[in-house]
């Protein structure tokens, strides 16, 4: 295997991480940033209280997003699976 080549592996790796833990992470922050300015405008400073809003939403993402982020995790396995033969040479 070539420098170049794993490096490849690596950077497309690293992509597919970005794009599948993206929306989750957007979801996260964004609810977040609701409930912290509801903390503010109503002065309750519960730490608990983004929990449930957070694992809601992250729940409600994965079942729209999933299917898409199960998709491109199985395409990027596929794809280095089938570039095995070619990297032993």
């Amino acid at each position: 295997m070539t420098p170049e080549g794993f490096i490849t592996i690596v950077q497309q790796a690293l992509e597919i991480t970005l794009l599948v833990s993206a929306p989750l992470l957007l979801a996260a922050l964004a609810i977040g940033l609701l409930v912290s300015v509801f903390q503010a405008a109503t002065q309750i400073n519960e730490m608990t209280l983004s929990f449930i809003p957070k694992l809601l939403v992250i729940f409600l993402v994965l079942g729209v997003a999933g299917p898409w982020m199960l998709t491109l995790l199985m395409d990027y396995t596929r794809r280095l699976f089938l570039s095995i033969p070619g990297l032993a040479s």
